[in-house]
């Protein structure tokens, strides 16, 4: 049975999104489609199945799908968001996950964005950033600790998200811009340091032996095929320009009992 990957396609008004780091550049609409389209086929080909939500032209950041909730074995998490703008957004992500796991929500004052979420096995670490408080970190630690997870906040400086700053890239290893995120959480870790030149690089989605990353980090993409991970490399040029990376653009969910496979970190 495929796994399920949630996603939403690039909306019409994107060249308005929300930027923190980034200065505003233009966006090209018909390529920025392009590069989406060719995200979801490679999730396809690694046996992924794509679940398209609705498209919200009128949400600049609305394919940034995976800011919405967070996915986990045993329920889905939604939150506000850190962008006030984006509580559009919510509505359609819930309705959709709600037909693959239970939903509980955080409330206000928590606000909470996924891309500040890192699973790694019963660990959930929770970038303190402009956009997840630490009301959240306190709400989800209340929430998940009935079914065993240990919820630990990690401090984020320099990037809009903890998953622009570090990911999980299998067995003990985090690949880390070290000068944006504190290190320290992740004690008993091996940390593979990006270079200076490749800051933006540490973003990449893992899965289980393929390593998705955006073109554009030669170094860091042949420090992790030394590894014997496989990367596959896509260009997201455009998306990148809106503070985009491979995790935000889905959601992806625990493989269905009995499939055999086991849940990328989220």
């Amino acid at each position: 049975m495929s796994r399920i990957a949630l996603t939403r396609a690039v909306s019409a008004s994107l060249v308005r999104c929300e930027l923190t780091y980034l200065e505003r550049a233009p966006i090209d609409l018909d390529r920025a489609r392009q590069q989406h389209a060719t995200y979801e086929s490679l999730l396809t080909s690694l046996g992924w199945h794509i679940v398209r939500l609705p498209t919200l032209d009128d949400q600049p950041d609305a394919v940034f799908v995976e800011d919405a909730a967070i996915a986990l074995d045993e329920l889905a998490i939604l939150a506000p968001m850190g962008a006030a703008s984006r509580a559009g957004e919510s509505l359609t992500v819930e309705e959709a996950l709600s037909r693959f796991l239970p939903v509980k929500c955080l409330t206000p004052p928590a606000t909470l964005d996924g891309g500040d979420v890192l699973r790694v096995g019963r660990r959930v670490f929770v970038g303190l950033s402009r956009r997840t408080n630490a009301a959240a970190v306190d709400q989800l630690r209340r929430l998940l600790d009935p079914y065993e997870y240990e919820v630990i906040p990690v401090s984020v400086s320099g990037a809009l998200h903890l998953k622009s700053a570090c990911s999980f890239v299998g067995g003990d290893t985090l690949l880390a811009n070290t000068k944006w995120v504190d290190v320290r959480p992740f004690p008993g870790m091996t940390i593979l340091p990006v270079e200076k030149s490749e800051a933006w690089g540490a973003s990449v989605l893992f899965l289980e032996d393929h390593v998705v990353m955006a073109s554009g980090f030669p170094r860091t993409a042949h420090a992790l095929r030394v590894r014997d991970l496989s990367v596959e490399v896509i260009d997201l040029s455009e998306l990148r320009k809106a503070e985009g990376g491979p995790t935000c653009l889905s959601i992806l969910l625990p493989s269905p009992k009995g499939d055999g496979g086991s849940a990328p970190a989220v």
